[in-house]
């Protein structure tokens, strides 16, 4: 491992981290840095049940029990890659458009990756950030949104400088096997926070709250969308397998899939991008 990816595992500075976020922040209100917990995502779910203020960061270093959709479970690298939370209340949103978050946050991602790192990243519906490896794209980080009440917590868990011998087996890399320019954490950090303000900001203040189409967003997340367009098998929550063309994405940030007897709205499933033969 070389000098800067070692560099790169040190642990955060919580002073610089917080003083690097917050200066000039018109969304953030606290960050914490933490050395080890479960999970980011559970810590802000419970804050934010007592309370906590919207625009709280929350970031560990070490994540003992994280959790991905359809309740997976995973255990992240000490220093090998960025885990953090935030809480967000977004009052004047409605409900209904809410989905939308997840998709705002791979649009953060994928922008801040790309001029922070110059590897450009594709967004998997409805919640994975890719790049493509030797064997095709593969994980690079998974975006996680949970509601408590009016708050939803958005968590990200993103493979930095982890080896190939450190992921879990299967389609995943890091920054560091995408070629990343640039493996300093904070600056990565710092940056994926900053489009996740820009690109929140912009969606709840456009003139209609929410509105994906009017803010920009619905336009930014088809240019990275990497599952619009494709052939899909979506294997949904209860067991069933849906079978189709992606079309697009609705109000309510749902996959739209065109299938010989309709196009049905996906709110939630595993989706499988169908290679031609297969």
């Amino acid at each position: 491992m070389s000098g800067a990816e070692l560099r790169s595992r040190l642990p955060l500075s919580p002073a610089a981290v917080r003083a690097a976020v917050l200066a000039g922040s018109a969304l953030y209100t606290s960050v914490e840095v933490v050395a080890r917990t479960g999970s980011t995502n559970a810590d802000l779910l419970a804050a934010a049940r007592t309370g906590a203020a919207g625009g709280s960061v929350l970031v560990a270093e070490e994540q003992t029990a994280g959790r991905g959709r359809l309740d997976r479970s995973w255990h992240s690298q000490p220093g090998a890659g960025l885990t953090f939370s935030v809480l967000l209340r977004p009052a004047a949103v409605p409900a209904g458009g809410r989905g939308w978050l997840p998709l705002l946050t791979g649009v953060a991602v994928a922008s801040a990756l790309a001029a922070r790192v110059a590897v450009d990243a594709a967004l998997k519906w409805p919640n994975d950030v890719l790049a493509d490896g030797p064997d095709g794209p593969a994980k690079l980080a998974g975006i996680l949104a949970e509601q408590a009440g009016g708050a939803v917590v958005i968590g990200v868990g993103l493979n930095v400088s982890a080896t190939r011998a450190e992921l879990p087996p299967g389609q995943s890399t890091s920054l560091l096997l995408a070629g990343g320019s640039n493996l300093d954490r904070q600056a990565i950090l710092t940056a994926v926070l900053g489009e996740l303000e820009r690109w929140y900001l912009r969606w709840t203040g456009a003139p209609v709250p929410g509105d994906a189409a009017g803010s920009g967003l619905r336009a930014a997340y088809l240019r990275v969308c990497s599952t619009v367009g494709q052939q899909v098998r979506v294997e949904l929550p209860g067991g069933g397998v849906l079978a189709g063309r992606a079309g697009g994405v609705d109000d309510a940030g749902r996959l739209l899939v065109s299938t010989p007897d309709g196009v049905h709205a996906v709110s939630a499933g595993d989706v499988v991008h169908v290679r031609p033969g297969r």
